[in-house]
């Protein structure tokens, strides 16, 4: 008798933990994100888009779950993930020591940094290092402005306040390149023919996709469908849409 008892317990224990799976499977992603960091996230036509995002839904499809976005401020991601407000943040988050201490990351699944936007006929400029002695606008109080000079002293800064002025510099031939953040320079190009991003990058970070560090089932998952749409394809005709090297 107490034999049998114990079969059906185990049995029901594991009828109800697949159960249980089953229900995790099926709810709904919550992911957060700040829309207004293109071509990562931003909101066209009044819809959400962006690389972050199509990857972020094939995420889903590939788990399972419809995703369920929540807008919210970028200084206010990490907070709301602590506090369980939703399950996810993705919003181009660089992979930080100091982050880390207080949530988990995915594996990276995008590398950012510096990079250099030139003309698309171009043949003076094919490499980072062949911006020394040449015309490179920079915006003022950016990263790109102090790592220029310190990588490439021989180059002419053409210091200006806005993105935009940065790159119609390049745009109207006044300015042989600009160092920027690879987001912004490949959104410039798909929207402005004729200009095309350096494949080699000047500096490296990693993104990655914060979870919290109480649901490491969820880190797990979410690496196992990164891992899985890097594998069929999925992945790269995402990438390729968003950062192809130029806008033809």
């Amino acid at each position: 008798m107490n034999t049998r008892r114990t079969l059906f317990t185990v049995a029901a224990a594991a009828l109800f933990g697949f159960a249980g799976a089953a229900h995790a499977q099926g709810e709904p992603l919550r992911v957060a994100t700040d829309a207004t960091f293109p071509p990562m996230e931003f909101v066209e036509n009044g819809k959400r888009t962006g690389f972050d995002v199509e990857l972020v839904e094939a995420v889903g499809k590939t788990l399972g779950r419809k995703i369920e976005w929540i807008d919210i401020d970028f200084k206010g991601l990490v907070p709301g993930l602590i506090s369980k407000r939703f399950d996810m943040a993705v919003s181009a988050i660089y992979i930080t020591d100091e982050r880390k201490k207080v949530v988990d990351f995915t594996v990276p699944y995008y590398a950012g940094g510096l990079v250099v936007m030139v003309k698309d006929g171009n043949t003076a400029i094919k490499a980072p290092a062949d911006i020394n002695g040449k015309k490179v606008s920079v915006q003022v109080g950016t990263k790109s402005v102090a790592f220029t000079k310190e990588k490439y002293p021989q180059v002419q800064l053409m210091e200006v306040e806005k993105n935009q002025e940065m790159f119609n510099l390049v745009d109207i031939g006044r300015a042989d390149a600009a160092v920027t953040g690879k987001p912004a320079a490949y959104q410039y190009v798909r929207t402005r023919p004729g200009l095309k991003v350096l494949p080699e990058q000047i500096t490296t970070e990693e993104y990655g996709m914060a979870i919290r560090k109480d649901t490491p089932e969820l880190t797990k998952a979410v690496n196992g469908a990164i891992e899985k749409l890097k594998a069929d394809g999925t992945y790269a005709q995402i990438e390729k849409k968003w950062f192809s090297a130029s806008a033809k």
